[in-house]
């Protein structure tokens, strides 16, 4: 700041000067800032100053408080001046009357309304108006008959099903439709592709109802895009052009998604069956030439090295050790390597039912084998399930009664395999108990060993027996994850049984023991599709059992029967069935035999609308007395339809008193049945009726159970 001191002059003056001029202590003090005295002299301003201290850390001076405001409003001067300046020491004036809301305490937190506001997207009234709209497509039809119908199944436009919140959304889906129509016909080769959409009103003639709006989107696929060159880039192999031979596309192909995609699935799928497990196909190029219009096809395969089956390795829980998993594969060491047998080991691991999880990979092993192959060895990765489980089935049918049976097993009880089976049987003409030790995989894949006892009460029209049973058996088994062309089982069973019979000599029913032992056997040879649910191929079985029956005496015999089915797809939705059944008893006379190793027809599982065993030979009682020989045919007309299904059929057959069937006194039975087709099987309804009965034949028949009936 100066020495000198500061004016104000008046605008249009100039300040005295000479020697006339007053002084700066004789002018008079004015507060007008027009005013030429100094506003203030330096000596007073420097006065008013504070001292300035050297010691910078020295505290501040305390300010002065400032006086309460006051409660009288000031006046209101008549002209306005210029505020005055304070110094320190002064105090400011008030600058109005305070707002007493300010003055009120703060609302506490707790007590604030935390409720998001709503958007206009978040209220919904259900009165509010909606557009209505129309779509129609143009165009894609030009690229072929199923593009329309792929393009509605993924349309925006569709989605909305005709209903809008205004014009704006309808545009918009609209936009969204374009896209995919151009998307749509590019994945078919229409690389030059182009669609627009149009929006129109469409006013009703009557204007009786509200406008609608149209929206149409109308495509135009250009040219279509073939493939002008197929280039692969991949390893030697063998035979040399396996990779070119697995990659199904040739020149002048459409540049088709599904097509190039599904060519090189199948380059990843059929590689590791011929050998080459770790292929790995890389991304494919397509230079286009628009001025063509054709594309040059470039894909890179990485083959990896040509494989054989080495050994197996194992990690995880110990289910099973490295001998016994060695009994499933259905390959051995040193033969080229096929993914599909490694499929079918993990399968069949899975179907011991023993693992919650379980894997199988090839894994590297960096030998190389005579031949050129590498070794690649298979590790097994094996997680411990529940070994306990529970089951039972349940059917009726007339003659045989109601028929329940529940089972608990523990498949690995006796590692690694051996299971123990406990069933019980209640019916109300069948009661049992039974228990079995059985060796899944026993020596080999698919061979079973069993051991069975048990007791039974059978209660029928045809005879009342207890028998106590006991058998072996080995048998070699299809099953859900490989059905064999050829099964058998053969075994020994010994059979001692009390049961009524009908002494014709005394001309009454009688109370007999009898010991049988037994090696019955069995060989199926099954060309069908299916173990549960056949729907084409055929089947055929025979049974044969040389018996001894020790009744007073030792009688041998032999029992045989032969059965052969068949299964015809008329449609996807219709099969025909038929079956065709025949047995034999030779060696002993019928009333030498026990009643319940002897024939009988009728029943659901073999001659539908008469009861259970109540075809063949009588007694003056009426009661069935069975055969030696049995004839059964049956021919039936599957329909499904989803889930369900309905069959119509008819049967034929009877049993005989002689050793050899006839097809002189055939009975007839026709009927229809329901079908619900579950994961495991159908469930059977049938109701049949005799066409030809005799006295006392029932007129309807009714059978429920598991599975078809052939």
């Amino acid at each position: 700041m100066g020495t000198g001191s500061a004016q104000l002059v008046k605008p249009g003056t100039a300040p005295a000067k000479g020697p006339d001029a007053p002084k700066p202590s004789d002018q008079p003090q004015s507060n007008d800032p027009r005013s030429d005295a100094p506003i203030v002299p330096d000596a007073e301003f420097d006065s008013a100053l504070p001292p300035l201290s050297g010691d910078l850390n020295a505290p501040l001076e305390a300010m002065a408080p400032l006086p309460a405001p006051s409660t009288q409003a000031p006046a209101t001067p008549a002209t306005a001046t210029a505020p005055a300046t304070t110094l320190a020491g002064d105090v400011l004036p008030p600058t109005g009357p305070s707002d007493p809301q300010l003055a009120q305490p703060l609302t506490p937190l707790s007590s604030f309304d935390t409720t998001p506001l709503q958007t206009a997207a978040d209220i919904k009234d259900k009165d509010a108006p909606e557009i209505r709209y129309e779509t129609a497509t143009k165009g894609l039809d030009k690229a072929g008959d199923g593009l329309e119908g792929e393009y509605k199944a993924l349309s925006a436009l569709a989605e909305g099903k005709g209903k809008a919140a205004n014009a704006t959304q309808v545009a918009a889906r609209a936009r969204e439709d374009e896209a995919l129509a151009v998307r749509l016909l590019k994945s078919l080769g229409y690389y030059d592709a182009t669609a627009i959409s149009t929006i129109e009103t469409i006013l009703d003639a009557d204007k009786t109802k509200p406008a609608r709006l149209k929206a149409t989107v109308s495509a135009q696929p250009g040219r279509l895009y073939s493939l002008s060159s197929i280039t692969v880039k991949a390893d030697a192999t063998t035979p040399p052009d396996l990779v070119r031979t697995q990659l199904p596309l040739k020149v002048g192909d459409p540049i088709e998604a599904a097509r190039i995609q599904g060519a090189e699935a199948n380059v990843s799928l059929m590689l590791p069956q011929q050998g080459y497990p770790f292929v790995k196909v890389g991304e494919r190029d397509i230079l286009l030439d628009d001025q063509t219009p054709t594309g040059a096809y470039t894909l890179p395969v990485d083959t990896g090295p040509r494989s054989s089956f080495g050994q197996l390795r194992t990690e995880g829980d110990p289910v099973f050790n490295l001998e016994h998993l060695n009994l499933f594969p259905r390959f051995k060491s040193g033969e080229l390597y096929d993914n599909r047998m490694t499929d079918d080991l993990r399968d069949a691991l899975v179907a011991t039912s023993l693992f919650s999880t379980v894997s199988v990979e090839p894994v590297r092993t960096g030998t190389i084998n005579p031949d050129g192959t590498e070794q690649v060895d298979l590790l097994v990765r094996q997680s411990e399930g529940k070994p306990r489980s529970l089951g039972g089935n349940v059917g009726f049918s007339t003659g045989q009664g109601f028929r329940a049976e529940g089972t608990w097993q523990h498949r690995n009880l006796f590692p690694y395999e051996g299971a123990l089976i406990a069933s019980v049987i209640a019916g109300t003409q069948e009661q049992g108990v039974s228990g079995t030790f059985r060796r899944a995989n026993a020596g080999k894949r698919d061979k079973t060993f069993s051991l069975t006892a048990g007791a039974n009460h059978s209660n029928y029209d045809a005879y009342d027996a207890f028998t106590t049973s006991v058998g072996v058996r080995w048998s070699y088994d299809s099953t859900p994850i490989w059905q064999k062309r050829l099964t058998y089982y053969y075994g020994g069973e010994l059979v001692g049984t009390n049961e009524s019979v009908y002494d014709f000599g005394q001309g009454k029913d009688v109370r007999r023991t009898y010991g049988i032992v037994a090696l019955p056997g069995q060989v199926k040879f099954d060309r069908s599709d299916s173990l549960l649910n056949p729907t084409k191929g055929y089947r055929l079985t025979l049974n044969l059992s040389p018996e001894t029956s020790v009744q007073g005496s030792v009688k041998p015999y032999i029992r045989t029967m032969i059965e052969g089915t068949f299964y015809y797809p008329v449609s996807s939705s219709i099969v025909i069935a038929g079956r065709a059944k025949a047995g034999s008893i030779q060696g002993v006379d019928r009333d030498d035999l026990a009643p319940s190793r002897r024939y009988y027809g009728g029943g659901g599982g073999s001659v539908r609308g008469y009861g259970y065993q109540r075809l063949g030979p009588f007694d003056p009682n009426g009661n069935p007395v069975g055969g030696r020989s049995l004839n059964e045919f049956a021919l039936e007309a599957r329909y499904r339809f989803g889930d369900f299904g309905i069959v119509p059929f008819i049967d034929a057959g009877n049993s005989y008193e002689s050793s050899t069937p006839d097809l002189s006194s055939l009975r007839y039975g026709a009927g229809i049945g329901g079908r619900f087709y579950t994961s495991f099987g159908p469930m059977r309804f049938d109701v049949a009726t005799p066409l030809n009965p005799r006295k006392g034949d029932g007129k309807v028949a009714l059978y429920i159970s598991i599975g078809q009936a052939f």
